[in-house]
């Protein structure tokens, strides 16, 4: 018997890890929840509801090809020991996962049971992401060839008489409240339909709109959770994006109109997915310690509890930062300038170290994927050492990416009586002392003076040799290269005569 352990691929389309073990022999299809997972402080219950929505479709597809998902609760080894007793396991097959350290212990103690038990465990690569990767060389000619390669099909599985099991609740976890009322819907069907209507309709002005929290909403394909949790395979969606941009080449030049670059441009965001989980594959521990050694320390360890949680409450004070968290909380999703944005305040004009804001924010993003999540994290909070820090104005890309206020409005309405030429900064508004203090409150930080003192603290940290003497290794390890992707969002900067390629690409589609 073979047993497939689903992890972070919870389809049955392109599952590479199902067909080779269905080669094989009769396959029993296993996902394991376990609690102590389930606890962590990243993890919440959007995500989980997310995930049992996912494993419900999931369970369906299977049992069309003849074996339904067998769901068990508890620790994976004893979950494996019971399975091992009752039917006897001849190999463990599951894709290679990405994912926090404590996934990574998991992986290992799987590994040793294994080894006791004299059983092999075969991991298939799942998407651009390799294992022990020596050099970043050639690390982008590899993607498009693992890309290129044929999508599997599901295979047929023979039944075996073991009983299916339930797919719990949230409250069966002891998941936390997290009232998330426009959260996206997991499963493949609508991972499918997002793709084609990104591809067909909605993405023909992803380049324009992609950073606007209104606009982006629909432009973006919001296939992130979908990538994030493998209701999709990144495969797919790469052959399928190559399809489309073929399909438009060839056909009238008036239907490809404004397609060209958005879909160039999206191709570029497939390949950053897997650049930055390259980050936490080659890095593990990068979700704990700073990328670059000369930060640690730059800020308290222990965050001001005030100022963090007016901040993941959407209650600073500043209204724009303001309605992207409240956005957030409520949809489980953002723009990617929106999320360098919040970071950025969070990082520098609050001064807060990374970690806290970055679970509150992991927590909060139904697409959280821990390789992409970390990377961008220390990249939007100056701790990388090779990115050029970005300190956003929240005042001024209010009045950029909402000039009409819509979004605004919409998400803190308490400023429904401040003039639209002082929303962004209400209190300028002769009518300020009506709201701020009142309705709404007034800003926690002088956000002009925070940003300067932050510049002038992280610039103090660059200016030495030190620094950029491991700034290098860091670029020749982690960095971006240039064969097989465009040049777009990357800049070259020169440090003590080195050329740093430096990746400004996010993780978000």
């Amino acid at each position: 018997m073979q047993v497939v352990w689903f992890k972070r691929d919870l389809r049955v389309h392109d599952h590479r890890a199902l067909a080779q073990a269905a080669a094989r022999g009769p396959v029993l299809p296993l996902y394991v929840i376990e609690p102590e997972f389930w606890q962590q402080s990243d993890m919440s219950a959007r995500h989980w509801a997310f995930v049992g929505e996912s494993l419900a479709e999931l369970r369906a597809d299977l049992a069309r090809a003849g074996q339904p998902l067998i769901v068990r609760m508890g620790r994976i080894t004893d979950v494996l020991d019971a399975l091992h007793r009752e039917a006897g396991i001849t190999a463990l097959w599951s894709h290679e996962e990405t994912g926090t350290l404590w996934t990574y212990a998991r992986d290992r103690a799987v590994a040793g049971w294994c080894r006791d038990k004299g059983l092999p465990w075969h991991e298939i690569q799942n998407h651009g992401v390799q294992r022990r990767l020596a050099s970043r060389d050639g690390w982008a000619a590899a993607w498009d060839r693992l890309m290129a390669q044929p999508v599997t099909p599901c295979p047929a599985l023979p039944p075996i008489n073991i009983a299916s099991g339930p797919i719990p609740d949230d409250a069966a976890l002891g998941l936390a409240p997290d009232p998330c009322p426009e959260r996206q819907t997991g499963g493949r069907a609508e991972g499918a339909r997002l793709l084609d209507s990104f591809l067909h309709a909605r993405g023909k002005t992803y380049r324009r709109d992609m950073s606007s929290p209104l606009s982006g909403a629909r432009a973006c394909s919001r296939l992130s959770p979908h990538l994030a949790w493998g209701t999709l395979s990144m495969r797919e969606v790469a052959q399928a994006t190559w399809s489309r941009q073929r399909a438009l080449k060839s056909g009238p030049p008036a239907q490809a109109r404004g397609w060209g670059q958005s879909l160039h441009s999206f191709n570029g965001r497939l390949h950053w997915h897997c650049h930055f989980i390259q980050k936490l594959e080659d890095a593990p521990d990068l979700e704990r310690r700073n990328l670059h050694s000369a930060y640690d320390g730059l800020r308290p360890s222990a965050p001001d509890s005030v100022r963090l949680e007016a901040w993941a409450n959407g209650e600073t004070g500043l209204p724009f930062l303001d309605a992207c968290m409240r956005s957030l909380r409520a949809t489980g999703w953002l723009s990617f300038r929106m999320r360098a944005m919040v970071t950025s305040v969070a990082s520098y004009h609050l001064w807060l170290d990374w970690r806290a804001p970055g679970e509150v924010l992991a927590r909060l993003f139904t697409d959280y994927e821990p390789g992409i999540h970390w990377s961008q994290i220390q990249m939007q909070s100056g701790t990388t050492g090779i990115n050029t820090p970005r300190i956003y104005n929240p005042v001024k890309q209010g009045q950029d990416q909402d000039p009409d206020g819509t979004f605004t409005r919409r998400w803190v309405p308490e400023l429904r009586d401040i003039p639209d030429r002082h929303l962004q900064e209400p209190w300028t508004a002769e009518n300020a002392g009506m709201v701020l203090g009142r309705a709404y409150p007034a800003p926690i930080i002088d956000h002009a003076a925070a940003a300067r003192t932050a510049r002038e603290r992280i610039w103090a940290v660059r200016r030495g040799t030190p620094h950029a003497e491991e700034a290098a290794q860091i670029q020749s390890r982690h960095g971006s290269r240039k064969s097989g992707i465009a040049n777009r969002g990357q800049r070259r900067r020169k440090a003590n005569g080195a050329q740093l390629s430096l990746p400004l690409g996010d993780g978000s589609t």
